[in-house]
């Protein structure tokens, strides 16, 4: 399965893709935006004093892929079967995930995705984006990205692309921040306070950030409150795309900048964004860029006046 436009839907109708897989006898779920390709299991070179979920590398058409034993991440063991690797693309790596066996892909909505509740597992350790229901059983929506920072945090945030802006001055600029990830949320803010932009409202998904639009519109206090949003894509309830296109669609809010900020900016992503209008759009690694287009928007547009 190669993955191309053909498989991926319309702009900003809260929908996305969702491939099923199996490593035992649980049912998982993967974004089909962040795949590339599905092949046969094929031997891997072994790392020495690699991470114990690192089976190896192996390069299919010159390209260096690491190979990661799912299972093993999961706490569910180690791979038996050769089974198939699931070829990732996003923050610009490629990455194999080794699984028993794919069942097809389905097309759901973000709203019937349930966010797993503290009793399955902690916010900021939990490796789940969602669960939900296909006929009788469960299919649990991995968050591959927390999975590959878990086993090396050099992949996730580049928090020290912060220090390196140097002194800057503080800026109250109302910023409106939507993402999902506890822990990302959470670094996002603090390397924005430590860059200087100290008005901040952040949540944890695209309905919340635009129920905070809405209200604002509806108090007259839109200016006070958002002059830039900075969105995730992948999100329960509400994506990134949809509050887009909710925004730009919008005579009353359509002036305000959203900076998507994913995993999942490849090319193909790339362009459904700016079909919707998204001002900018950055790789999640990017924190210290985000800072620059951000620093650019507001002496641009003259925000914060």
């Amino acid at each position: 399965m190669e993955n191309d436009n053909r498989i991926l839907l319309e702009n900003g109708t809260n929908e996305l893709m969702i491939l099923e897989f199996t490593l035992g006898n649980n049912h998982y779920g993967i974004n089909v935006a962040k795949i590339r390709t599905i092949m046969k299991y094929e031997p891997v070179t072994p790392i020495p004093n690699a991470h114990p979920s690192i089976e190896g590398v192996f390069m299919p058409r010159d390209t260096m892929i690491t190979a990661i034993d799912l299972k093993n991440c999961l706490g569910r063991g180690e791979m038996e079967s050769k089974g198939l690797f699931i070829i990732t693309n996003f923050n610009k790596l490629d990455i194999a995930f080794h699984v028993d066996n794919v069942l097809g892909i389905h097309t759901v909505s973000w709203e019937d995705i349930i966010k797993p509740d503290v009793t399955i597992s902690s916010a900021e350790e939990g490796v789940a984006i969602g669960i939900v229901k296909k006929d009788e059983r469960l299919v649990i929506i991995l968050d591959f990205e927390k999975i590959v920072t878990d086993i090396n945090p050099e992949t996730g945030l580049k928090v020290s692309d912060i220090s390196d802006l140097g002194e800057r001055k503080r800026s109250s600029v109302p910023i409106l921040v939507a993402e999902d990830s506890p822990l990302l949320n959470k670094l996002i803010v603090e390397c924005l306070r430590k860059a200087g932009y100290e008005n901040l409202t952040h949540t944890e998904n695209g309905r919340q950030a635009y129920d905070i639009i809405t209200s604002c519109k509806s108090h007259g206090t839109l200016h006070d409150r958002v002059q830039v949003i900075i969105s995730d894509i992948e999100m329960p309830e509400m994506d990134g795309h949809r509050l887009t296109k909710l925004v730009k669609t919008d005579e009353a809010t359509a002036h305000i900048p959203v900076i998507l900020f994913s995993s999942l900016v490849n090319d193909e992503m790339r362009r459904k964004g700016e079909a919707l209008g998204a001002d900018a759009q950055l790789s999640k690694p990017e924190i210290g860029n985000l800072v620059k287009i951000i620093d650019q928007l507001v002496a641009e547009r003259g925000l914060g006046m």
